[in-house]
């Protein structure tokens, strides 16, 4: 559910004009009563009164109108704090699992480099160990006079 679909409804009752009203009515209707007031008269402060509590509930409408303004005012700021909040988390667990997710395929990465390398460095092993199964002799190159200290027993 949005902020913006939430309505505010605000009833402003001015029961004391209502109340005021009816005393004014009686006390021209009694006037008008005793021949204190003419009919023509009595039909102007009618209308005179009318147009007052017209203008004071105008005035008490207006107010409800700013009121229920502020009260969406203030919700919508609420609703912008609490998407900013929601928002920043879904980006939080978003870089959490792009890390995540980065950090296994570069361990993965490694492990293949790792096994490649170690293939490479057994073939290597083997191919040097064909080559030296091969050969004649183990020592085949020999230093100058080796021979001669060989028949006499000495041995470095």
């Amino acid at each position: 559910m949005s902020f913006h679909e939430i309505s505010v409804a605000v009833r402003a009752e001015n029961r004391a004009s209502y109340a005021f009203r009816t005393i004014a009515m009686d006390a021209v209707h009694l006037a008008y009563s005793f021949g204190a007031l003419d009919s023509q008269t009595g039909r102007m402060l009618t209308g005179i009164m009318t147009a007052v509590h017209l203008f004071s509930s105008l005035k008490a409408a207006l107010g409800a109108a700013s009121t229920a303004q502020v009260a969406q005012a203030v919700s919508t700021h609420i609703a912008a704090a609490a998407t900013w909040v929601l928002n920043s988390a879904l980006a939080m667990k978003i870089a959490l699992l792009t890390l995540g997710v980065g950090l296994v395929a570069a361990t993965a990465a490694y492990m293949a480099w790792l096994a490649s390398s170690t293939r490479d460095a057994a073939s290597a092993q083997a191919e040097y160990n064909a080559e030296l199964a091969r050969a004649p002799s183990p020592r085949t190159v020999r230093r100058a006079g080796e021979e001669e200290y060989y028949r006499r027993g000495v041995e470095y």
